[in-house]
């Protein structure tokens, strides 16, 4: 039996929709969300042995965002549960190994280290960043302007669609993967100007300092911050480029990978319209 964790999430959701029709998976959520599904709670470990039984090889979406002892805690939690309940197979959704100049990325080496140290058989999945990020990070404004401050430098982004139809392939089949470390990031690395031009902006980055006001003045958790800026510095100075051709991406999905372009300017057009929404 496979279990999906995080199925009420995006990225987990996604994978759960490759599922539906099978009686040898299960889904598992914090919130038991969507119906059906074990509840599964890595802040709660006591949650974890019931959800747990039975279950030959677990999908694990990484437990999201938090400071690092949170996250870390959370993947231990889960990983020990495994251990204890007989999985006999973990397929870890992680952060591509040229991210880890991102402030998140120690949870995600971290995790990567704990597998490889248990008695478990294991996958790592390292995924590049969204392409749907790049529509929160380089939103346009009201101005029709672009302002993320990402500099001359490019991203490797990926559709999250793709990244979870791996995850699925791989996790339904786990045997042929195991021991392995998958990169998972685009082919065609993208710049403001690219982003720019395909939502009919104009491309007019502000400096690190000024973004960084900006992210704090919205509310954001303090340590979302550095998260968010942290990530535009790592694309501004060429950290996340990306091998610029084919590679595991393409390899695993047996296809081209979706244009990143095109996910991003679609998810633009999708929060302006939830934006303007009526009732929202």
């Amino acid at each position: 039996m496979l279990l999906i964790t995080g199925a009420s999430g995006g990225l987990g959701g996604l994978a759960a929709q490759h599922a539906r029709g099978r009686g040898d998976v299960v889904l598992g959520s914090r919130s038991g969300d969507p119906a059906g599904a074990r509840r599964v709670d890595f802040d709660d470990p006591a949650s974890l042995p019931d959800a747990f039984a039975g279950v030959d090889t677990l999908l694990m979406i990484s437990a999201g965002y938090g400071e690092d002892d949170t996250v870390t805690a959370r993947h231990e939690a889960a990983i020990g549960a495994a251990e204890q309940a007989g999985v006999r197979h973990v397929v870890y959704t992680s952060l591509s190994g040229d991210g880890d100049h991102l402030p998140y990325a120690l949870a995600h080496r971290w995790t990567e280290r704990r597998l490889r140290r248990s008695p478990l058989a294991w996958t790592v999945l390292r995924n590049g960043l969204y392409a749907e990020l790049l529509a929160v990070l380089a939103a346009p404004d009201s101005d029709g302007r672009v302002t993320a401050p990402l500099g001359d430098g490019r991203l490797a982004a990926v559709a999250r669609a793709d990244l979870a139809e791996v995850a699925f392939r791989v996790a339904a089949d786990p045997s042929a993967h195991a021991g392995r470390v998958y990169e998972l990031v685009g082919e065609v690395p993208l710049g403001g100007a690219d982003l720019a031009a395909a939502v009919s902006a104009t491309y007019a980055p502000v400096t690190l300092a000024q973004a960084r006001a900006a992210v704090a003045a919205t509310g954001a958790a303090p340590f979302q911050v550095p998260m968010l800026v942290g990530t535009c510095t790592a694309i501004a100075h060429g950290f996340l480029e990306g091998p610029g051709r084919p590679g595991d991406l393409r390899t695993l999905l047996g296809r081209e990978p979706r244009p990143a372009l095109d996910v991003y300017a679609h998810a633009v057009g999708a929060r302006a319209a939830g934006a303007v929404r009526p009732g929202r």
